[in-house]
């Protein structure tokens, strides 16, 4: 009887541990629509697709990075958003990384703020070498057939600075506006009457949680709070995606790997 339980029990283990190992390829695709009548009518049914926490390295090869791109280009984007942790803090990496994602196509652009775990000189150096736009402590207006919304991101909140003024400063309360942040953490410092909607990952969903549900280790001051999915507070709406890669280990425990596809539609 102990050993039937025995064999039981390590098979469970077994079959754990392999989906485990087996759950970073899985990639989710999540859409999210956000209304708004602040939303231009030009940029109705507009597709942003968010990504972030590649963590290109040793448990992420350059094949993966170039499938990642390929997939993202078929969904056909207006706009591209990079929330940052490109590499896993090793810099031989940032380069063929972003040799890759110089090849995201949006006719709106593909913007990128820096994350933890990105060594900020050379990224800093090597993001308009490929073509993208660093948008960290900068703002830029997005424009379509005359109409426009503005765009803006901040430094990452344990690593850099933040200066939301220069995505705010030239706004009015009637402007949609969307703010990259690499951290959800900074989310309760954002102004909510002046910013629509605010981008993060660095969290992973968890990585390993308990059924999706909770997980003991999310990187955040807040622990499950910004863990992943929709967060509302007063105006402002926060979008915390899962993430790509894997950190420390390379496996994950529902809580799937993440494209984020943002739907706007005007009310």
């Amino acid at each position: 009887m102990f050993k039937k339980s025995f064999l039981i029990l390590l098979l469970l283990v077994t079959i754990l541990l392999a989906y485990m190992l087996i759950e970073p390829y899985w990639i989710e695709t999540k859409e999210i629509t956000i209304e708004s009548d602040q939303i231009p009518a030009q940029f109705d049914g507009k597709k942003i697709i968010f990504l972030t926490d590649i963590h290109a390295g040793p448990d992420f090869s350059q094949e993966r990075v170039d499938s990642l791109v390929n997939q993202v280009n078929n969904m056909n984007p207006d706009l591209i958003l990079l929330g940052g942790d490109y590499v896993d803090g090793e810099s031989e990496y940032i380069k063929p990384t972003f040799k890759s994602l110089s090849k995201l196509k949006a006719p709106l652009g593909v913007y990128a703020v820096l994350g933890n775990k990105d060594p900020q000189y050379e990224t800093l150096e090597t993001i308009p070498q490929y073509g993208l736009t660093y948008i960290g402590n900068k703002g830029t207006w997005i424009e379509e057939d005359g109409s426009r919304i503005r765009l803006g991101g901040v430094g990452d909140y344990n690593n850099g600075a933040q200066l939301p003024r220069y995505t705010t400063s030239v706004v009015s309360p009637q402007d949609f506006v969307i703010l990259l942040t690499h951290n959800p953490d900074y989310f309760p410092m954002v102004d909510k009457s002046m910013i629509d909607l605010v981008l993060s990952g660095h969290t992973h969903g968890g990585q390993v949680t308990f059924f999706g549900l909770w997980a003991p280790t999310t990187h955040s001051n807040y622990g499950n709070k910004y863990r992943t999915g929709v967060i509302k507070e007063n105006n402002s709406t926060l979008i915390v995606s899962n993430g790509i890669g894997t950190t420390i280990l390379p496996v994950r425990f529902l809580a799937r790997p993440q494209i984020i596809v943002v739907n706007l539609k005007r009310t």
